[in-house]
């Protein structure tokens, strides 16, 4: 097992396709279009999507990407680039710690489980906030846990891994609100500590203690300060708002009143146990064993384990529950893990378990290939209605989908029971490296609205305004020319009569593009030009001699 084809199977599994495609809805479009706008404008301190402040995050994600632009200087690489930075930093950390607390051979176990997990896969291709905020925290877990079980190797108390964990813990929380929670490792490692577990050790005292906390506020105030003294420097209320906004009903209230995707309290259960696979295929043999190296007060174990545990139980407090919400919990259960699977992966149990993972797969692609070249006409219409997908873009799909489950039968032909565990993850990869090579030219001009917006911008000709009405941030950041906007948040018929009085100032060379949402009856649609579907919603182009009605 070589850390150099590690490496470059994580790269090649994460990073195909980098380059090839526009930012798909609903998250990637929204931060690109504010890394774009502080890129545009020089204002890096106040987010904003188009005219309007936003509030929802912090920017720290976005001043990445914008970063990235200034260096690459095309989105296409810029948008996705921290999201990939951010998951081979997870690897490193995960990798690093289990050659520390065992070995280089556990370290890439924990390094393949992580990488090969599904929900990590998944968003590290994707420009979210969410593998960024799970590095901060597993970077925050790596300081906490060098710190706390240095005294395996005798080492003198190290108190750069203590401060490091509540700094990267800090740059978390001004990523994502929910980054805090590296925080909680502090709470199982002065358990294991102060009951005298092996290899931990709490030297939690001196003014050094407190350099930790401080490191935490340190690394706040590289946002907040600076945020905060602007604000006060303002007499415009919308700043004000965006503060009370971003600090209170985005954090606390947002976790104690949660209004978002209601879901029962074993939510998360039922996620680890589909997400994280193929990973959670070891936990019949890992359950008993974890519980007798706990039985002897192994604290390579508790401090992962119970800091899992007490994520868990953190994010099923509030109704609002999102799968992604706990992610950053897989790296540490992948950790616990890691020094298990040598041994598991040799039982016959498992092999076979591997092979059915493997075989369902294959299944699925070939299935879902076939049924979409063989299927009835009418699936193809709702594509191509719905989705903005032309029939050549289906067909596509559909054999991509058939490539992938052709590739899953060779790796299952390969393999055999005795290499099952190796077929399964060349089939992963596969699966990845082929939707990130097709799969991504095939979808983006449908997902991101691209060709919707084309399509808008060779009717209006080149010297005519555009103006936006119940707009998606797709729309703004993917429009050929600068594009006029009426607010985000306001209801559609407020930013349709904005958008009117707008379009009275020069009649000729105005149009309005507007979902259908937006339309208001006074609009005479035999004399606009629907566009069809983008994104599941449908668009109108409306001249200023459709809405004479209107005045």
């Amino acid at each position: 097992m070589s850390t150099r084809m590690f490496w470059v199977l994580a790269l090649l599994v994460l990073g195909a396709g980098l380059g090839l495609r526009d930012p798909w809805p609903a998250d990637e479009p929204r931060f690109a279009l504010v890394a774009k706008h502080m890129v545009e404008s020089g204002d890096w301190l106040f987010p904003h999507r188009g005219s309007e402040l936003y509030a929802d995050k912090p920017p720290l994600f976005m001043w990445l990407q914008a970063a990235a632009y200034t260096v690459v200087g095309n989105w296409r690489v810029a948008f996705l680039l921290p999201s990939l930075l951010a998951a081979l930093g997870t690897l490193w950390c995960v990798v690093d710690l289990g050659r520390r607390l065992w070995t280089p051979r556990v370290g890439l176990y924990a390094g393949y489980a992580v990488l090969f997990a599904l929900q990590f896969t998944y968003q590290a291709r994707k420009a979210q906030i969410d593998p960024l905020v799970t590095f901060w925290i597993t970077l925050g877990n790596y300081g906490f846990l060098r710190f706390f079980l240095s005294a395996r190797d005798g080492e003198a108390p190290q108190w750069r891994m203590w401060m490091l964990g509540w700094f990267a813990a800090g740059l978390g929380t001004i990523t994502k609100g929910v980054g805090v929670i590296a925080l909680l490792m502090v709470l199982p490692g002065i358990v294991a500590a102060m009951r005298g577990w092996h290899a931990a050790r709490a030297p939690l005292r001196g003014w050094r203690t407190w350099a930790g906390p401080l490191a935490f506020l340190v690394a706040v105030s590289l946002w907040l300060v600076p945020m905060v003294l602007a604000v006060a420097g303002s007499t415009d209320p919308a700043y004000r708002a965006y503060l009370d906004d971003i600090l209170f009903k985005q954090t606390a209230k947002r976790y104690a009143q949660s209004w978002d995707h209601p879901q029962p309290p074993w939510y998360f259960l039922e996620v680890t146990l589909l997400m994280w696979l193929p990973a959670m295929l070891a936990l019949p043999w890992a359950l008993p064993a974890w519980w007798r190296r706990l039985r002897r007060r192994d604290a390579r174990y508790l401090l992962p384990l119970g800091w899992w545990a007490l994520v868990l139980v953190f994010f099923s407090i509030p109704d609002g529950k999102r799968d992604v919400y706990v992610m950053p919990a897989l790296p540490m259960a992948c950790l616990a893990l890691a020094p298990l699977l040598p041994g598991i992966v040799r039982r016959r149990g498992a092999q076979r378990l591997a092979m059915a993972f493997t075989a369902l797969l294959t299944v699925l692609m070939l299935g879902a290939g076939t049924a979409m070249l063989a299927s009835d006409p009418r699936f193809e219409t709702r594509l191509v209605l719905e989705r903005g997908m032309d029939a050549a873009e289906v067909a596509g799909g559909a054999w991509m989908l058939v490539a992938i489950g052709t590739w899953g039968l060779g790796c299952l032909l390969w393999a055999g029971r005795r290499r099952a565990i190796a077929g399964m993850l060349a089939m992963l990869a596969g699966l990845w490296v082929v939707f990130g090579l097709v799969g991504y030219r095939l979808l983006t001009d449908s997902s991101s609205s691209a060709a919707l917006m084309r399509d808008a911008g060779a009717r209006i000709g080149p010297d005519a305004e555009l103006g936006l009405v119940a707009w998606r941030e797709q729309n703004l950041l993917m429009a050929d020319r600068p594009a006029a906007t009426f607010g985000f948040k306001a209801e559609p018929a407020e930013q349709m009569r904005r958008a009117l009085a707008w379009q009275r100032q020069a009649p000729a060379s105005r149009w309005l593009l507007v979902q259908d949402t937006g339309l208001l009856p006074c609009v005479d649609q035999s004399l606009s030009q629907h566009l069809g579907g983008a994104n599941r919603r449908e668009w109108w182009l409306v001249p200023a001699h459709a809405t004479m009605a209107c005045r």
